[in-house]
């Protein structure tokens, strides 16, 4: 199995483990205030029944009054009691300060007046609708036939459980979100270790049998006075191609200068040099603005074109076309180069994933092509690298973007 797909569904899994204990954890929680709801309500009740009671009292001893009031007296939540036309008959666990009948003083200056004010009926009002909205009335029969409606809050214990587990879930996902940050922040680290060091090192391992392959070259010339010899030629065409492969990887973690070239000259001059390697049977092409520049360095932009390349040419299966457009943005400072083959094509769901470490459709592929290329463009040359369109048995065509310009400060990987 191929390792992202692999990846692919232990995300899958590991979000639907996740989302079963989100589910879970709410699940209970509304479990336990359904519970505790409806303890409230009881209590609610009972307590409604209690000021029946009194207020039915005529000749009960004082023992029975008192257990009454203490049952009355015994409910924690906020709770009014009305009549059929919402006047306030009773109210328990409210703000004492804005219910209690309070004394004023009037015309302080000469000599003091108190008048009885009565409590804040706005206050009431408000308190009233917040308990209508969150739970129907308990309704009391009188003997009489008057009907009274009790309302309550819920507690304050209550209103928190229903909160809480929303609260932990936000908490737990912004805990998981920046371990994920931090551990992926650690591996591109690592991963970019990985990269200098293995391109350092290969950079010096081909060094010496490029050295002897020049050597060779020379001697063969001067041995066999073939300086025109198209063979010899070609030779040293590829041996100046593995001296530019060895100053790719030696560039790989250092500055890299960017200048300004033609982008139709540089492209044209590595298609000219990849098609005579390639199949007879792909047609190659370069087209567009032959005046366009962009700020690039030739030696790691050679190595994206010819990524591209090769990718373009595996997936072209027999008779086919590869063409490299040029344009540009003027409005936005940017230059377009789009690699444009006929090949098998791209799922949309695969964009992204082509250009990760490792990911390849072929047997001997390492899969490292395409994600060297979107980082020479990304952070070398600080551009962009996408699939602008696939269509699977049509073809792809895959889009560079660099800065256009004259003058560019190094940039760093």
């Amino acid at each position: 199995m191929n390792p992202y797909e692999q990846k692919r569904r232990w995300k899958f899994l590991l979000l639907a483990f996740a989302i079963v204990i989100g589910g879970v954890s709410l699940w209970y929680s509304n479990y336990l205030v359904k519970g505790i709801s409806a303890a409230e309500r009881t209590r609610a009740e009972v307590w409604a029944l209690s000021n029946k009671k009194i207020v039915e009292i005529t000749d009960i001893n004082d023992d029975y009054i008192t257990f009454i009031y203490s049952i009355r007296d015994s409910l924690s939540v906020p709770a009014i009691v009305t009549d059929n036309r919402d006047s306030i008959i009773y109210w328990k666990g409210l703000d004492s300060t804005k219910t209690n009948y309070r004394l004023e003083a009037e015309n302080v200056v000469e000599s003091p007046v108190y008048t009885r004010k009565t409590y804040d009926p706005v206050y009431f009002k408000t308190q009233l609708n917040e308990m209508k909205a969150q739970h129907p009335p308990i309704i009391i029969t009188k003997d009489d036939g008057e009907k009274w409606f009790v309302y309550y809050k819920d507690s304050p214990l209550l209103t928190q459980l229903r909160v809480f587990p929303y609260i932990q879930l936000t908490v737990i996902g912004i805990f998981l979100l920046i371990a994920y940050l931090v551990f992926s922040s650690s591996r591109r680290s690592e991963q970019n270790l990985v990269w200098v060091g293995m391109a350092k090192e290969t950079a010096h391992q081909l060094g010496t049998p490029i050295s002897s392959l020049m050597a060779w070259t020379e001697l063969m010339k001067s041995k066999f006075n073939a300086e025109d010899d198209p063979l010899i030629l070609e030779m040293e065409n590829d041996i100046k191609r593995l001296e530019m492969v060895a100053d790719r990887f030696s560039k790989i973690g250092s500055k890299a200068v960017l200048q300004s070239h033609n982008v139709y000259e540089v492209v044209s001059e590595y298609v000219k040099y990849f098609s005579v390697r390639a199949s007879d049977k792909i047609k190659f092409m370069v087209t567009g603005d032959k005046e366009i520049e962009a700020l690039m360095n030739v030696p790691l932009f050679d190595w994206v074109i010819e990524n591209l390349l090769k990718n373009a040419a595996n997936a072209i299966e027999g008779e086919g076309r590869i063409e490299v457009h040029i344009s540009d943005h003027l409005a936005k400072n940017q230059v377009y180069i789009d690699v444009i083959d006929t090949g098998k094509g791209i799922p949309r769901m695969k964009f992204e994933t082509i250009f990760q470490p490792g990911y390849t459709t072929r047997k001997r592929g390492w899969g490292l092509g395409l994600s060297l290329s979107k980082r020479i463009i990304d952070n070398y040359h600080r551009g962009q690298i996408f699939v602008k369109d696939s269509e699977v048995g049509k073809g792809t065509t895959i889009r560079i973007i660099l800065k256009s310009g004259m003058t560019y400060e190094p940039a760093t990987s």
